[in-house]
């Protein structure tokens, strides 16, 4: 990659990797030309080739910046230091609501990439990905409050299952076009509250 990207204003960095979002979360690895992702983005095809070799060394690209933009807002919101889960889960909605205002492609790229299969970037995706939520698991599992939870219950398999549902609940909202305005987030939030709610009737503690 070359460095220079990183020399250009970020409002034009954004642009770049929010085009190569949008073309690879519609199509396949193989089948997103690099001239669509340069058009999309507002430049020539031989600047992008310019900023990344090949279409390799951008689609990982993107997909490591996914890992550190999510990382740094997820801190931002403090979903990593809560003690309460639905806690966590409320604030790590809010920060993907503020990602997906600013990156609007990523979530379904994201998606498109763990189920990718073209053999030249399936196994860097895999190895990512499955050290990224194996580290952030422990991490959060640890600093979990098992007391508010009722008797019995596996803490590990109940944030894995909020997980994977809010998972399924945006790529089928993306899937259907459905996450384009204001209002479209609004709905998103809602859900997600009401999502919450149900899950804290379920699982915690009765108190008194």
């Amino acid at each position: 990659m070359n460095e220079k990207f990183f020399s250009l204003p970020e409002q034009k960095q954004q642009t770049i990797i929010n085009a190569g979002y949008r073309v690879f979360s519609q199509n396949s690895y193989k089948k997103s030309p690099m001239s669509e992702i340069a058009d999309a983005a507002g430049i020539s095809k031989s600047l992008l080739f310019h900023y990344f070799h090949n279409k390799k060394e951008l689609y990982l690209f993107l997909w490591d910046t996914c890992g550190k933009i999510t990382i740094q807002v997820l801190t931002q919101y403090g979903c990593y230091e809560q003690r309460d889960l639905f806690e966590m889960m409320y604030r790590g909605m809010r920060a993907k609501v503020h990602l997906m205002k600013q990156y609007p492609n990523m979530g379904a790229f994201v998606i498109k990439a763990f189920y990718e299969t073209d053999p030249s970037v399936r196994p860097a995706i895999q190895k990512s990905y499955h050290k990224f939520v194996s580290f952030k698991a422990e991490q959060t599992l640890t600093n979990l409050d098992p007391e508010q939870f009722i008797e019995g219950v596996d803490v590990a398999k109940i944030r894995r299952e909020m997980y994977l549902a809010s998972e399924g609940y945006l790529w089928e909202l993306q899937q259907q076009g459905s996450i384009n305005t204001e209002e479209d987030i609004d709905r998103l939030e809602k859900d997600f509250m009401e999502m919450i709610e149900f899950w804290k009737q379920v699982y915690l503690r009765k108190k008194g």
